[in-house]
């Protein structure tokens, strides 16, 4: 008998993304089948893409997946199971799951404690081996929350993103009632921008779309700061700023703004080392805190209480899901800084867009 096959968009290289039938994969000890039903992609995603590989394993193999070649993308996503692999309990078949899509090495004092994100073998699913552009895709259990019919496969979908705002929260201890600055609203920026104006923060949000901006108030942000030779936010003396961009003037523009005692939280990856006064860093008392990971035990069952929580639909933030077909245009764009929506999803089981169901 032939093994089943399933539709997929697999990345060999540079600008090739190619629709492939490859088999359908098996679910390993501790790890679900999913049939995938929303997937997210990002930033990451197109700069592998356009500029990679970097952090997928297309030329090297990978130290933990044994990932090696081409790869399916897509770490943000939601499916039903369809496949329970061996010593997995709390799923059932049909259930919508939520995926974090990350998971440690399970036996080290880090995950010992549920802070994989610390794990120097931490990996993700759709960056370190085949993710969720596909019709199916495996996952660690340990990374899935079950959502029942409080989330719609779409918005179960943004809950990674979201759980990278959380984990960014806890790090920077962000406490009600502080001042918190954002620089960049777009797909991590956004999550962050609603979960600290959640937690009873009054949020600026720095951007330099006027749209983006007009979402960031949408999601709580108190004010909002367009972006530009004109803006200045020397003196702004947030207690916590949030870096998204993983650009220098956005930097620039975060220390700008950061307080006395405040917390610089690094989330954008950068791409060339940066200077940064250290002398005023130390003199201010200042904080650098790095973070663009996830706890999924504890960042994930937050994000989805968030998600559930907002009185408006995310539909402002994700307003099309398109098919698998245009997965390559999506990146290509996003790459391209054409405009887009906030988040960008993809779905494996419509043939034509349609609305999000939000």
């Amino acid at each position: 008998m032939s093994e089943p096959k399933m539709r997929s968009a697999v990345l060999h290289g540079v600008g090739d993304l190619r629709l492939e039938e490859v088999a359908v994969p098996d679910p390993g000890p501790n790890e679900l089948l999913l049939a995938v039903e929303t997937v997210g992609i990002c930033g990451t995603d197109a700069s592998e893409y356009t500029h990679g590989p970097k952090q997928f394993p297309l030329n090297r193999r990978h130290p933990v997946t044994g990932h090696l070649g081409p790869l399916i993308p897509g770490h943000e996503f939601s499916g039903r199971v369809s496949g329970i692999g061996a010593e997995v309990e709390g799923f059932a078949q049909g259930d919508l799951v939520a995926s974090a899509g990350s998971t440690g090495c399970g036996s080290c004092a880090f995950c010992g404690t549920g802070r994989p994100s610390r794990c120097p073998l931490y990996w993700a699913v759709g960056l370190h081996r085949d993710g969720a552009l596909a019709e199916y895709c495996t996952v660690p259990a340990t990374a899935c929350m079950a959502v029942g019919t409080q989330l719609t496969s779409d918005v179960a979908a943004l809950a990674q993103p979201m759980s990278i705002a959380v984990h960014a929260l806890r790090r920077g201890r962000v406490e009600g009632g502080e001042d918190v600055l954002v620089i960049g609203a777009g797909g991590i920026g956004a999550f962050v921008t609603y979960a600290a104006a959640a937690a009873g923060c009054n949020v600026t949000s720095v951007d330099l779309d006027p749209d983006r901006l007009d979402i960031a108030t949408a999601l709580g942000a108190r004010d909002t700061v367009l972006a530009g030779p004109e803006s200045d936010l020397t003196g702004l003396g947030a207690g916590v700023v949030f870096e998204i961009t993983g650009s220098e003037p956005g930097l620039r523009t975060a220390l700008a703004g950061l307080g006395r005692g405040g917390r610089l939280v690094a989330v954008g990856f950068h791409k060339h080392p940066l200077e940064i006064d250290l002398g005023e860093l130390t003199a201010s008392e200042q904080e650098l805190v790095g973070t663009n990971r996830i706890d999924p035990a504890i960042d994930l069952p937050e994000a989805i209480s968030l998600l559930t929580a907002r009185d408006l639909p995310w539909s402002d933030v994700a307003p099309v899901v398109l098919p698998l077909d245009d997965a390559e245009g999506a990146l290509r764009s996003m790459a391209a800084g054409e405009r887009a929506p906030i988040k960008t999803l993809i779905s494996p089981r419509t043939d034509t867009a349609r609305p999000s169901q939000m």
